[in-house]
């Protein structure tokens, strides 16, 4: 009989395979899904590298390998993401929580009055109001989302982090969703801030796009139509009669699309729009102010 492999030769094969076939965070990778098989974070890994591996242990690290082979990411095997300091559960129906996405939350907090409430469209995972929440416990929100599978895990990840009982949930189109939630006829219900990292791909560039995230992205999530605008159009136009005076329309942007989105709320009558940029130096989050009374 062979003598059993050990965690330290098992994951150091697995970022060589994974090293020639050319992905970049080989070594990482190899640790994490290696560690994640084995019930390991990276301290257990580190102290327990000479510990031998059982024969079934060592097909399980083969077969989320072979998915990050495939080309699935390591979060969408794993099933979580960090985001702003916190994890969140991932399914089919969410994006990936992505650090550019941080500035988004951190321009939300700067902005969002005492006791204010917020209101996050296509939440997906909710990374981006329990985020916001977690940070400030004066603060209340909504989030909506087209996916009930999306919801779900929105919910558990709110519960997951303590704001559940801040944080409500309505599935829905856009403004739309309002009014299913509860209670009846809460479409009149005004915000401070309303945020969205909608989808703003255009419809003949996903299918260019790398395959973890062509392949394994919600489409609903990526898509933003023809020229990527479709949902700005809809943000732009209805975002007043839900804002209160003074309120704020904050959304994340594709890197081209820093003087579209803002042209087209300038177009509906906000003001003081401003783009921002990511850690790379890319237009990345638009801001509007809300200063009529409507």
């Amino acid at each position: 009989m062979s003598e059993a492999q050990s965690i330290g030769a098992l994951w150091r094969g697995w970022r060589d395979v994974l090293d020639r076939l050319g992905f970049a965070t080989a070594a990482l990778d190899a640790k994490l899904l290696t560690g994640h098989a084995l019930g390991l974070d990276a301290l257990g890994l580190a102290l327990r590298e000479r510990d031998a591996v059982p024969a079934e242990a060592v097909t399980r690290v083969a077969e989320l390998l072979q998915r990050r082979m495939s080309g699935e990411s390591v979060a969408r095997i794993i099933g979580e993401k960090d985001f702003f300091g916190l994890t969140f559960g991932l399914n089919a129906a969410t994006l990936e929580p992505r650090p550019d996405t941080e500035l988004l939350v951190e321009l939300a907090l700067e902005r969002l009055p005492q006791g204010g409430r917020l209101l996050d469209l296509g939440t997906g995972t909710g990374c981006i109001p329990i985020s916001i929440l977690a940070s400030r416990a004066d603060a209340t929100g909504l989030a909506t989302d087209l996916s009930a599978e999306a919801l779900a895990m929105a919910r558990a990840n709110a519960t997951r982090h303590g704001v559940e009982d801040r944080l409500a949930f309505a599935q829905g189109s856009w403004f739309a969703a309002l009014a299913f939630a509860p209670p009846a006829g809460r479409s009149a219900e005004k915000f401070d801030l309303i945020l969205s990292n909608p989808p703003y791909i255009t419809s003949a560039v996903v299918e260019t796009l790398a395959p973890e995230v062509k392949d394994f992205d919600p489409r609903l999530a990526l898509d933003g139509g023809p020229d990527g605008l479709a949902p700005y159009r809809v943000i732009a136009a209805e975002a007043a009669h839900f804002l209160r005076p003074g309120g704020w329309v904050m959304v994340e942007i594709g890197h081209d699309q820093g003087a579209s989105v803002p042209a087209l709320l300038a177009q509906q009558g906000f003001g003081e729009i401003g783009v921002h940029k990511d850690l790379n130096g890319l237009d990345r989050v638009v801001v509007a102010h809300h200063l009529g009374d409507n």
